[in-house]
């Protein structure tokens, strides 16, 4: 056995997690000698952007039925348990860990060093082993990255262990397939194994922080991006996939803190992580720029197409699926905020593509509704979007993020109410969706009206109109707006039949009290009373 690399005080993986007969291992390596151990390995090539390019074998997307959390008495009391989060014995994790460790018996590893949370006062630690080069560059890309002289004296608080070569054995490990990723809050472990698709370790980490923090710190975690003005005004952007979250979060006369995953603790945003971790699919310079051009060495390309026999990147291939990924450090954009950090919000943005043209194009909520549609998580999925979806689809994923929160969306939701609580924060719901009539008869809202109407916001062009209020959701919506034409302001306004939407509007407020019936035993009256009003 051979160690290479920058060590830190460790000759060997730690006893304390019981991987010691391994083959060589690799500790912390650079960028270049990673890229250059996944091309000897022939899991990887170079594109012509200098990105390396890999792709990650039958699962190209996380997994969500193969996540399990262990039950124990850290979980069993706090973790909000079912479809979401899957218990798993103890019992069960340090057998399946077993037989993982014996898997990994005389295999060459790689170790990473690294943390989440760029708020000093709350950072995580973490040594991330992995089977393949590759998923450890992803690791420094995704993750914050510790001075050399901090790898000299590193301690980690959490241990990630990723072997997608490793298949589970259902009948023997308890799992529902060979795929897994198993959090242990107890142990300080995640495990990975069967699926070689990255993103499991960043969200792994993402729940991990989901429970933590909200849970033992009172700091608020939150599935949004994040930018910071001139002033030093902090906006940050909540929004499921097809909303405009990444598009609208990024403003070249904003600096970026961070595009996905962050922590509202007192007087502070910080950011999660040390990169961003894109889709590409379709990507271009004219929509993208600041994704187009982060695509460099050091980047890491998942399940791309190429041109003919090029070795450049065709991003309109979706053969081998439409999740196609770029990760890259933070530092790959010019327009960053160094360290990532900012004061607390100015403005909260929640956006959703409603596709039944139902919703303003913007409004301002009350603390109430802010907590309301924040547990609600709400958009829309339209045809073309998923295999099977030929009509418009109400999603709802409590706290934008159903997917990796730990805790009763309602923990979440209450704590946001604090932080807004004797504040001027302000909260705006905005529809990114349909205007003038639902998918199919309406038209989709203007990115340009968006962006004025946003801006708006943020430069306090907003502070001093008129609001009305809209019957059903009873939203106020302002009557003017710079930039943007009046008569799309109101939504009913647009419509020819105003019957119609009358139907539409109280469709979709079923919907979401319908949804909300899972939450109310432990919802606050408070936040019940901001439900929209069916009518009759």
């Amino acid at each position: 056995m051979n160690v290479f690399g920058k060590k830190g005080n460790n000759a060997n993986l730690d006893q304390s997690i019981g991987l010691t007969n391994l083959g060589d291992q690799y500790w912390n390596l650079s960028p270049a000698e990673l890229v250059e151990h996944a091309i000897i390995s022939g899991q990887g090539m170079l594109t012509d952007t200098g990105a390396l390019a890999i792709e990650t074998g039958e699962f190209t997307g996380r997994s969500p039925k193969d996540r399990f959390v262990v039950c124990d008495e850290k979980t069993e009391n706090a973790v909000w348990w079912g479809g979401i989060n899957i218990k798993f014995t103890p019992e069960k994790f340090d057998a399946l860990y077993n037989r993982m460790k014996s898997y990994l018996n005389g295999r060459d590893v790689y170790v990473r060093d690294a943390y989440a949370c760029a708020d000093d006062n709350h950072r995580l630690n973490l040594r991330v082993t992995t089977e393949y080069s590759w998923s450890n560059q992803f690791a420094y890309n995704m993750f914050l990255r510790p001075t050399d002289q901090e790898i000299q004296d590193f301690n980690p608080d959490w241990h990630i262990v990723c072997a997608p070569g490793f298949m589970a054995d259902p009948e023997i490990d308890g799992t529902r397939q060979h795929n897994f990723a198993v959090i242990n809050f107890t142990k300080k472990m995640i495990i990975i194994g069967g699926t070689g698709y990255t993103g499991e370790i960043k969200k792994g980490i993402f729940s991990v922080l989901n429970f933590i923090l909200p849970h033992e710190k009172n700091v608020l975690s939150m599935h949004c991006s994040a930018n910071i003005g001139a002033d030093g005004d902090t906006a940050v952007f909540f929004g499921l996939s097809g909303t405009g979250k990444t598009t609208l979060s990024s403003d070249p006369n904003r600096r970026l803190i961070g595009d996905d995953e962050h922590g509202w603790a007192d007087g502070t945003v910080f950011n999660f992580e040390g990169g961003c971790y894109a889709k590409t699919i379709d990507l271009s310079k004219e929509k993208e720029p600041q994704i187009y051009d982060a695509i460099k060495f050091g980047a890491i390309l998942e399940n791309i197409g190429f041109d003919g026999e090029t070795s450049s990147p065709d991003y309109t291939d979706g053969s081998i699926t439409q999740n196609t990924r770029v990760s890259y450090p933070i530092d790959h954009i010019d327009n960053i905020m160094v360290p990532s950090t900012g004061e607390a919000p100015k403005n909260i943005f929640f956006l959703t593509a409603d596709a039944f043209g139902v919703l303003p194009p913007i409004s301002k909520l009350t603390t109430e509704q802010a907590m309301y549609h924040f547990m609600s998580g709400y958009t829309a999925k339209v045809a073309g979007t998923e295999m099977g979806v030929t009509e418009p689809q109400t999603t709802f994923s409590a706290c934008f993020g159903a997917a990796f929160m730990p805790l009763h969306p309602a923990k979440y939701a209450e704590l946001l109410g604090k932080k807004l609580e004797g504040t001027n924060i302000n909260v705006w719901l905005i529809n990114t969706g349909w205007s003038g009539g639902s998918y199919g008869v309406g038209e989709r809202m203007s990115l340009k009206h968006t962006r004025a109407m946003i801006t708006a916001a943020m430069t306090g062009k907003l502070d001093n109109v008129e609001f009305q209020s809209q019957p059903v959701f009873e939203l106020a919506m302002p009557t003017s707006c710079e930039g943007v034409p009046s008569e799309i302001l109101n939504p009913k306004d647009t419509w020819t039949n105003k019957a119609k939407f009358d139907e539409a509007a109280n469709n979709l407020a079923n919907q979401f009290v319908k949804n909300f019936e899972q939450y109310s035993e432990e919802t606050s009256d408070a936040i019940m009373s901001a439900a929209p009003k069916v009518m009759a």
